[in-house]
């Protein structure tokens, strides 16, 4: 049975959130309050189903929090040209309504979580073994929560004392520096790496909640942030090693983007976001966002922003032709395309015919002149992660534009490519780094990278960054932080290099087509998104709602369009020069 059914306790969740201001000083016996819920393991349990329920909302996972980050990147675009296209193209502006939506959640979860903290005391040694497993858990959301704030927002308020506020109303914090905010993620994620079981113990803790294996990843990525790759590196080594729990590579990539007991929370999975089957309360007959009503589903609506409109999506985000191309480049040891392009993007190939569920998109057989396009304005290629649109189970977007897929926050394959990057960051390029490289491409079919096919850090970082990641990871959620972490909005080369990335085709029938940057001049068609990009707008801004009831709250370099490169450059990080991989 999956986790987090019981969607009544984001009421309790927020009713501690809830102040009473009645003129007549009337007291309901049967409220619960801050003052009196959450003295005893039980409701503290609500609590952290409570906290779970807000990384399923739309503003931080479910679908909007989620598909931001998939637009900053290089690997899709705004093919609605509308919903999403300020994040796109990198300049959104500071009176932007969706803007503020994971700020919202994420706070949501912050105070939640908060709340529960104060409740476990200081003194771990002093807690029962439930309560040693509650606190390791509001601490890794908390910390997961302030891990996006920060990547989103750079500069948010810290805010981990619950005693000094009482409603989301009197949250009037100051900025905080992204340093501080990241000193804070790194502490709560490493006391939640020891507090919290392995996904060997079983039951729930194999089936979705938080572990030590996942504060153990998300502690690395959050080293990474800092450019902290040694540490990153002891702590990733320690993954592969088993000391927080026994994972894997599924031997079918597939398997990371199904629905079922069979598939989902499997043994190549650190961390999901989850969402129930259809069928089983996964989905409802009306558009509401998750889990704010009795009617809401519990469903992910990430579908609906890739899913092409004929089938029922919105078809806001569509693959890049830059992605499209990369898998084109290189076939398997048995001459085929890499499966992964299978489950990324949907679009016929000759190689799918007897492949999966064959070429399909939502069980409609596609042709070899069928071209399944985002919509009928823009075109674009759909994308097929975390979607139905491979998986033969339904010919449209089912109702409530939902579906119950599992959002698999980090995966194994993620500890292994972050681990060759550390260790070619550390000591690179060498044997061990080419080794973690080639157990992910030898799950696809890939012939094995070579040593001396790499003679330089710059040259292996290269090919880590950008062909083994987003053949891996494409379209999926941290592509915006990684290129923020890498300074590649600080460079000129690896600017220049973004832009032909973000280079693509509007057009019904050619999206599929290699483009060129230097095209754009004399092809209509033709787009790049970071052509727009105004510096300091890798991060979203602070919205002007919240800076006007906040006097205490200012922006960030998005609400002043500043350029972030000498922060990078005073903390000794370097960019890696563009490398040409085919020289």
């Amino acid at each position: 049975m999956k986790l987090y059914k019981i969607y009544l306790a984001l009421f309790l969740g927020l009713s501690m959130l809830a102040s009473c201001n009645d003129k007549l000083d009337l007291v309901n016996p049967n409220q619960q309050t801050s003052s009196t819920f959450g003295f005893n393991a039980n409701d503290l349990e609500e609590s952290v189903v409570a906290a779970y329920n807000h990384i399923r909302m739309e503003g931080s996972y479910a679908r909007v929090g989620y598909t931001i980050d998939v637009c900053r990147g290089d690997e899709a675009w705004n093919s609605s040209q509308v919903w999403y296209l300020p994040f796109d193209d990198l300049d959104a502006p500071v009176t932007s309504d969706i803007t503020w939506w994971p700020w919202r959640e994420w706070y949501y979860t912050v105070n939640v979580c908060n709340f529960a903290i104060s409740r476990c005391g200081d003194d771990d040694s002093q807690l029962s073994e439930q309560m040693r497993r509650i606190k390791g858990q509001v601490l890794f959301l908390r910390g997961l929560a302030y891990y996006n704030l920060a990547g989103y927002y750079q500069n948010p308020p810290l805010i981990i004392d619950y005693n000094s506020y009482s409603t989301l109303d009197g949250l009037y914090g100051a900025n905080s520096t992204y340093d501080a905010v990241f000193d804070q993620v790194e502490k709560d994620f490493k006391e939640a790496m020891i507090l919290l079981p392995s996904r060997d113990e079983g039951g729930e803790w194999a089936g979705g909640r938080a572990t030590c294996g996942a504060a153990a990843g998300y502690y690395a990525r959050a080293l990474m942030q800092r450019h902290k790759y040694n540490e990153a590196l002891t702590v990733l080594k320690d993954i592969i090693n088993k000391k927080y729990g026994t994972y894997k590579l599924m031997a079918n990539y597939g398997d990371n983007f199904r629905q079922g007991p069979e598939y989902e929370n499997n043994a190549e999975s650190l961390f999901e976001v989850q969402y129930l089957d259809y069928g089983s309360q996964g989905t409802d007959d009306e558009w509401t966002p998750v889990n704010t009503s009795p009617n809401a589903t519990q469903g992910s609506a990430i579908e609906s922003n890739y899913a092409p409109g004929r089938f029922g999506g919105w078809a806001d985000i569509s693959a890049s032709p830059w992605l499209y191309q990369l898998f084109k480049k290189e076939r398997t040891t048995n001459g085929t395309l890499d499966p992964r392009l299978y489950w990324t993007i949907g679009t016929y190939e000759p190689d799918w015919e007897g492949f999966e569920y064959g070429n399909v998109a939502y069980g409609e057989t596609m042709t070899p002149t069928d071209t399944i396009v985002t919509n009928n304005i823009n075109g674009g290629l759909p994308i097929a992660k975390f979607t139905n649109l491979r998986t033969g189970l339904y010919n449209k977007v089912v109702t409530g534009l939902h579906d119950g897929i599992n959002l698999r926050m980090m995966r194994y394959s993620d500890v292994l490519l972050r681990a060759a990057e550390c260790e070619n960051e550390v000591n690179g390029p060498t044997q061990q780094a080419i080794d973690w490289i080639n157990q992910v491409r030898e799950r696809a079919g890939l012939a094995d990278l070579k040593l001396t096919d790499f003679p330089t850090a710059d040259k292996l970082f290269e090919q880590i960054a950008n062909v083994e990641r987003p053949k891996e990871f494409g379209c999926e959620f941290g592509r915006g932080l990684d290129l923020i972490r890498w300074g590649f909005f600080y460079s000129a080369d690896r600017l220049q290099q973004l832009k032909e990335h973000g280079t693509f085709r509007r057009s019904l029938h050619h999206a599929k087509d290699p483009v060129k940057y230097s095209d754009i001049a004399n092809d209509p068609e033709l787009k790049c998104s970071y052509d727009t990009y105004v510096q300091g707008h890798e991060f979203l801004p602070i919205v002007q709602t919240l800076t006007n009831k906040n006097p205490n709250l200012k922006g960030n370099s998005a609400n002043e369009s500043t350029d972030n490169s000498a922060y990078f450059k005073q903390n000794g990080w370097t960019v890696h020069p563009v490398v040409d991989l085919s020289k």
